[in-house]
């Protein structure tokens, strides 16, 4: 039987968009400058602490905006100490394949699916973000494919906890040019996790778009801490002293680059109660400061974190509020960049 696949339209491919949506040469030069200055914390070059921190989903270009500015005016306060890549996560992974799928899908999160207009209104985002404060962003890598629609824009690339078993986003990741976060997996199982960093560091062949493509491998693919769900479907955290160490000892088993651990502060670590995320924080710093072996291999956080507090069903219509997981508010945000700036 034929697929069972109905094609719509074709789309313009990345390079068609790429010249279609062109990019500055100011804004190539910040990306430049922003992306030597993350792979030198990565490899232990420079002891800033990175803050991957926004809000769960970007899914109105005003508010990620209004956010974006407001982060830009604490990064001048904490430069010395924090290195800042926002969220901009433009594409969600739903576990049941249903709901709101991010801007990608839907420009409009009441309207239609619109794979089109998702894919210019994702680009212009970005793009408005880096132009207006300077920040180059991080994504989550959901789709393989769909990667180089921004790749010229995208400073860091997260692979999720579903997909980091997959073959074609491992291999992917070792061709994105920018560090890729792996996080473990649903069920904990750190090897999953480590064996998906070793494939992304090697150069692998394979098709890409419908080019046969070979990559150099990423010596910046790195760990995700993200908490675990158990056989029970209870979150479990895995961000305390003791984890953080057997991952620091699984590393010293293999011949991976740039040994770095970044901790998702939300998700099955705070059981997605968002206001667990200040405690977690400092929680890490803590086993930061009690062993030098930890410190030299957090690299930094992820935190989840937009205008509003917590989390809104789609058209409640509560401006820079989360319509996915809950996030901390502009207030605590704003204090515990300030208070981790201090710790550090």
């Amino acid at each position: 039987m034929e697929m069972q696949m109905d094609f719509l339209r074709k789309l313009p491919t990345p390079q068609e968009l790429k010249e279609q949506f062109p990019l500055s040469d100011e804004i190539k030069a910040i990306k430049e400058k922003r992306d030597k200055e993350i792979a030198d914390i990565f490899a232990g070059k420079s002891d800033k602490f990175l803050m991957i921190i926004g809000p769960c989903s970007a899914d109105n270009e005003e508010a990620v905006l209004d956010y974006m500015h407001r982060l830009a005016e604490v990064q001048k306060k904490v430069e010395d100490k924090i290195f800042i890549i926002p969220r901009v996560y433009t594409n969600k992974p739903r576990t049941k394949g249903t709901g709101y799928k991010g801007m990608l899908h839907q420009p409009d999160p009441e309207g239609h699916e619109d794979m089109l207009a998702g894919i210019i209104a994702i680009r212009q985002m970005h793009t408005r973000v880096v132009k207006e404060t300077g920040f180059t962003c991080a994504e989550e890598m959901l789709y393989p494919g769909n990667h180089r629609y921004l790749s010229d824009l995208l400073s860091y690339v997260a692979i999720g906890a579903r997909s980091v078993e997959d073959q074609e986003h491992r291999i992917v990741a070792s061709g994105v040019g920018i560090p890729a976060g792996m996080k473990n997996p649903p069920s904990g199982d750190i090897s999953v996790m480590m064996n998906a960093i070793t494939a992304a560091q090697h150069t692998q062949d394979f098709i890409y778009r419908g080019w046969e493509v070979r990559t150099q491998g990423n010596p910046l693919a790195h760990a995700i801490m993200r908490g675990y769900i158990d056989n029970l479907g209870h979150s479990k955290p895995n961000y305390h002293y003791e984890d953080l160490r057997a991952v620091y000892e699984n590393y010293k088993n293999t011949d991976l680059k740039n040994p770095a651990i970044i901790v998702d502060t939300n998700h099955a670590n705070s059981n997605k109660q968002y206001l667990e995320q200040i405690r977690i924080a400092k929680d890490v710093l803590h086993s930061c400061r009690v062993s030098d072996d930890i410190k030299g291999i957090v690299k930094g956080l992820m935190v989840e974190s937009y205008i509003e507090d917590g989390s809104q069903k789609i058209g409640e219509g509560i401006y820079g509020k989360s319509i996915t997981d809950p996030c901390l508010g502009w207030e605590k945000t704003n204090n515990l960049l300030l208070e981790i700036a201090e710790l550090l």
